[in-house]
């Protein structure tokens, strides 16, 4: 039997959408996540059902487990082999690192450990993790690309995901564990999630409630479709890092090594305002927003765009699915889930 690839975060956004790719070309993946009630978890069951109507028979093992119980964890390991490792599980969300700080370590970096040490010991040909583009913190020179410094994190999530990237580095180095690192930019797409702006806006603007525009609309973000990432994160599944021959110490590349790890921006590279992104979504599902302007948000940054061609020189693809097509698709299937 061929070894498994490993999703944790499978019932997640992300996580989900990879796993019904992957067993539509014939994989064999293992599933893992905490279903925790950060958001409604109905929704992750609901995603859950749908990797297992794509999933043919004995092609799917989803396991309820979360990265930091260590004990578990490696016995799944031991017991799958899995071949490849996509680690999307963490705990997610820029706002709610500040109220609720402990479980990021727990989760980010306890539970990251662990992944590090089942890749380790049990054999993994290559590791593919969420990072994010919030490790770019306080930067301002935009498009970001990862030759920058990432020194400057404004919330303990974008510390915990510099601090992975770090880490992973770290075991490339010591154990030569290929492993790639992504920097999503802003997802969105069908299966959101429902913390984040196109759920929130959907779901406020069909019940005429006003939603929130935080620093007055004066946001840009690179808002990148779910099909786009899916994609990127397959190809980093089929093309495992490698050390860069031509990596100087005396001038570090911060995106590759002397290890087989690097680092890949993955967004839509078309920052796009906020208020833009209220327009498309008020078209795509007739009606009209009510704007509350707010202040910025501690934590938040005001702007981020990707820089993707370290990307698409290594797998041949960068995003590029328009916001008004995105959007679209996801206004269609949020009136068919929420019945509205």
């Amino acid at each position: 039997m061929t070894r498994p690839v490993l999703v944790t975060g499978a019932a997640g956004f992300i996580g989900a959408a990879l796993s019904v790719r992957l067993l539509e070309r014939g994989e064999r993946v293992v599933g893992i996540d905490n279903l925790n009630s950060y958001y409604d978890p109905q929704l992750k069951r609901a995603r859950l059902a749908l990797i297992e109507e794509a999933a043919p028979a004995d092609a799917w093992r989803f396991e309820q487990l979360a990265l930091e119980d260590g004990e578990a964890l490696m016995a799944l390991f031991a017991a799958e082999q899995p071949r490849v490792v996509v680690n999307l599980a963490a705990q997610a969300g820029v706002r709610y690192s500040l109220e609720n700080p402990a479980a990021y370590i727990q989760s980010n970096l306890v539970g990251f450990g662990h992944i590090l040490e089942g890749c380790r010991h049990h054999g993994v040909d290559n590791l593919v993790y969420a990072s994010s583009s919030s490790v770019y913190g306080g930067n301002r020179n935009l498009p970001f690309h990862e030759r920058q410094p990432v020194n400057h994190p404004v919330s303990l999530y974008a510390a915990s995901k510099k601090a992975n990237e770090l880490m992973a580095h770290t075991y490339s180095h010591l154990y030569g564990l290929p492993a790639t690192g992504l920097r999503f930019f802003t997802v969105y797409g069908p299966w959101g999630r429902p913390d984040m702006a196109p759920m929130l806006f959907a779901k406020a603007i069909l019940a005429g409630d006003p939603i929130k525009v935080f620093n007055h609309g004066k946001m840009q973000r690179d808002f990148t479709y779910i099909d786009d990432i899916v994609e990127g994160v397959m190809r980093c599944c089929d093309k495992p890092a490698t050390a860069n021959p031509d990596f100087d110490p005396l001038q570090p590349d911060p995106a590759t090594a002397a290890a087989p790890h690097r680092v890949f921006n993955i967004g839509n590279s078309q920052p796009t305002e906020l208020l833009r992104f209220i327009e498309v979504m008020e078209q795509a599902l007739g009606k009209e927003a009510i704007k509350d302007f707010q202040p910025m948000q501690p934590g938040d940054v005001v702007a981020t765009a990707a820089n993707t061609q370290a990307l698409e020189a290594w797998v041949g693809f960068c995003p590029s699915t328009p916001i008004e097509e995105g959007v679209d698709r996801f206004a269609r299937w949020y009136r068919e889930f929420n019945g509205v």
